[in-house]
């Protein structure tokens, strides 16, 4: 009888094992899904407060716009008025001298990196290719304010005593080119910014050249066209969305550039058709005259300056990414 009574107590019960195992499981399973959702939560509150971080900034910046645009209201982007003492504002000669800045600096930056780019890509030795893409990239990475340095030290005067001459002597009936040799001009503020976007829509370049698939590029090989041939009709066209949309990055870039430009371009709240005059930007008067606002409505105006420099650098950020978005879903172009 006490060995069977042993025998009974000490045998295991399939049964309770089965519900032990289980509900171990579900304990696992339900860990695990709580990390997994704690992890998902986590995640889209960092995706959504960039949103938020951008819309609290929106609304800041128009309430302490306010006051200019009930003030100035559209006026305000139309006169050429900018007088602190008299309270009256306009910010007409700021937005020519960024506009005409940007463009012109974007328009003399994207031959040369496009051409740059289709070098390292297709026409330099790999290896060669491999050594000059880093340092484009890397010039993208030094700072505004050492451009703005050597733009006072050595651009300018190079401009003053070379450049602008010369452009004066031998195309000075031109409304372009009238004026005095100041240095510091719109003519500087466009080569700075040139060569500060140049890295950008290059390595941005590269990238939609070396999505081109290698098919392509053997089967125009293959149909007896050259190198040239073979760059001009069979890459180029399959990036050119993705080239576009590097341009209007760079622009974005060149648009919101304040300090190189700042130090080069000359600070006169001018509206001149001569590229020899100095002239200003957005971002410029913003960096010079915020500190030292003499009223309420001169620090609104130049709040209301950023926030129609910061809708402006969002819609070019945005047309520029779309593009690029469709390279990479459609049939040419590359990715970023």
């Amino acid at each position: 009888m006490q060995q069977d009574d042993v025998s009974t107590i000490s045998a295991p019960d399939p049964e309770r094992i089965l519900q032990t195992a289980t509900k171990t499981n579900n304990i696992e399973t339900v860990k695990k899904l709580n990390g997994d959702l704690l992890f998902r939560y986590l995640t889209t509150c960092f995706a959504f407060s960039i949103f938020a971080i951008l819309a609290l900034m929106i609304v800041e910046m128009t309430s302490e716009s306010m006051p200019s645009i009930k003030a100035f209201g559209w006026k305000f982007i139309s006169s050429s008025d900018w007088d602190a003492v008299q309270e009256v504002f306009g910010a007409l000669p700021y937005l020519y001298g960024s506009v005409v800045s940007s463009v012109l600096a974007l328009l003399l930056a994207t031959p040369l990196s496009i051409g740059a780019a289709v070098f390292i890509t297709e026409i330099a030795p790999k290896r060669l290719g491999g050594i000059i893409a880093p340092l484009v990239e890397l010039l993208a990475a030094i700072p505004s304010v050492i451009y703005g340095l050597w733009g006072v030290v050595v651009m300018a005067p190079w401009l003053q005593s070379t450049i602008q001459p010369f452009l004066i002597e031998h195309f000075g009936f031109l409304p372009l080119f009238e004026g005095a040799p100041y240095g510091v001009s719109m003519l500087a503020a466009v080569f700075i910014l040139m060569i500060m976007v140049v890295p950008i829509i290059t390595s941005i370049t590269r990238e939609v050249l070396l999505a081109v698939p290698q098919s392509q590029k053997e089967a125009a090989i293959a149909l007896g066209a050259t190198r040239w041939e073979m760059i001009k009709m069979a890459i180029l066209p399959y990036g050119k969305s993705g080239i576009l949309g590097a341009a209007i990055l760079g622009l974005g870039r060149a648009i919101g550039e304040t300090m190189a430009v700042t130090m080069v371009i000359g600070n006169a709240p001018n509206i001149s058709m001569s590229l020899l005059s100095p002239a200003y930007t957005m971002p410029s008067v913003i960096a010079n005259e915020f500190a030292e606002t003499t009223s309420k409505l001169h620090a609104s105006a130049l709040m209301e300056i950023g926030l129609i420099l910061m809708v402006v650098t969002l819609i070019i950020n945005a047309m520029a990414r779309l593009l690029i978005w469709s390279v990479t879903k459609g049939t040419g172009g590359g990715t970023v």
